[in-house]
């Protein structure tokens, strides 16, 4: 059988020593695809990893959600009532719903920057994660965001508990301590947004925000059960912060370590509307330089580094064999610096964001909110939350490390690529 090649000294012992820089070699010496372990393999360069995002049938996204269906006496929604809940979230998360309301996103994003404490050395991703929050649980449920705010922050801490590197990695049916705290905290997010279902239902005020697209009757399936609307949203409404959290916090980063970069996207922030709340979709399409200095930290440094499929029957992958059942890790860490793809790959440049060559649109070329049938469906929220907060940040504040030989951060890799315990020191601009 025709196998990918595999490291002489890699393997899961080098791999939990240094993700990274094993991806990096195994990329570097083995090419597309590489072995890890038997029946462990990893895509490596830009083409395989988008043959396997494509290809959902061959390669299977694990069926286990962070927040599954709880149990009830009336039994879960159906394997059709949730894919037509996933069809009316997309009805609220599409390009053109999230251009629609930009005057609400700036805001809260403008809000951020304005209470950065100055002159000192500040962690500063926990009020990133905060500032994500509120614009993403408003974005999803607007006036009725500060009754479920508290909620989602208990959401997110249960699925940093329940992804905790543990040594034992237990069944999914065993109640282990995480995952009891888990459904502790999504019952209360469903018990607090029950009524809020039930009201706008009641009263006919569904809302223009997403939660309103999902109460809203489609023609194609008619009115979502309500146990449908409950269960798909909290996996959603995390996912709206945490995932923009780890990615804002390369940004600030950047923008601390590449003055003259963080200088551009000033100049255009200056020309963003006085009151927040008047920007619209123009003004966002306007911050050119801010949005390819985005995509640029997302290249180098995509927070959702490595994606996990399960093959489902014998194929071939980059000209090797992958038997049914085999693990593919897509590492789009490594596509991202496939020189192929991109020229000076380990290069900070904004500037190849620029000209159509460089489009995040061509197949390969940015893989940040995956591909395929399984992409993120936050995507263009995403975007838009990290390009307004950029600027307004850039807008307001020269940003730079604390002083000393050593970085002032640890790099996380286990469930995503993060820069635990950051600090930065904002100046304001003169």
């Amino acid at each position: 059988m025709n196998e990918p090649p595999q490291l002489s000294d890699g393997g899961f012992a080098a791999w939990s020593r240094d993700r990274l820089a094993l991806a990096r070699r195994g990329a570097d010496e083995c090419g597309d695809v590489w072995q890890l372990e038997p029946g462990v393999y990893v895509a490596a360069t830009a083409g395989p990893c988008e043959d396997v995002l494509h290809r959902a049938q061959d390669f299977l996204k694990a069926p286990s959600p962070l927040f599954p269906p709880l149990k009830r006496s009336s039994g879960a929604p159906t394997l059709e009532e949730r894919a037509h809940a996933h069809a009316a979230r997309m009805r609220g998360l599409r390009a053109h719903a999230v251009a629609g309301r930009i005057g609400e996103i700036a805001p809260r994003a403008a809000r951020f920057a304005d209470q950065w404490p100055t002159g000192q050395d500040v962690e500063i991703l926990p009020q990133v994660r905060h500032a994500l929050a509120e614009i993403g649980v408003h974005y999803l449920f607007s006036e009725d965001a500060p009754t479920l705010l508290p909620f989602a922050a208990q959401l997110f801490l249960a699925r940093e508990v329940l992804v905790r590197p543990s040594r034992w990695v237990w069944p999914g049916w065993i109640p282990t301590p995480a995952r009891r705290f888990r459904t502790r905290q999504q019952v209360a997010f469903t018990n607090a947004l029950r009524p809020i279902v039930r009201r706008r239902r009641s009263s006919g005020r569904l809302g223009d925000d997403l939660l309103g697209e999902m109460l809203r009757p489609s023609s194609h399936y008619g009115l979502l059960p309500e146990e449908a609307v409950l269960d798909t949203l909290p996996g959603i409404t995390v996912a709206t912060f945490e995932t923009p959290s780890r990615a804002a916090g390369w940004i600030l980063l950047h923008l601390a370590r590449y003055p003259r970069a963080a200088d551009r996207v000033a100049a255009e922030a200056a020309l963003l509307p006085a009151d927040p709340a008047e920007t619209t979709s123009t003004h966002l399409d306007s911050l050119r330089y801010t949005r390819a200095l985005v995509n640029e930290v997302l290249r180098l440094h995509p927070p959702s580094w490595l994606l996990t499929r399960r093959a489902t029957r014998r194929t071939q992958l980059a000209g090797y064999t992958i038997d049914a059942g085999s693990t593919v890790l897509v590492c789009p860490y490594t596509a991202h610096r496939d020189a192929r793809e991109h020229s000076e790959p380990d290069r900070f440049q904004p500037e190849r964001w620029l000209d159509d060559a460089g489009s995040p649109a061509k197949p390969g070329v940015f893989l940040s909110f995956g591909t395929g049938p399984h992409a993120c469906e936050g995507a263009a929220l995403a975007m838009a939350m990290l390009t307004l907060l950029t600027a307004h940040t850039a807008r307001c504040y020269d940003l730079s490390e604390p002083p000393g030989p050593e970085p002032g951060f640890q790099v996380a890799t286990f469930e995503g690529l993060a820069t635990v315990g950051l600090h930065l020191r904002a100046t304001s601009r003169s």
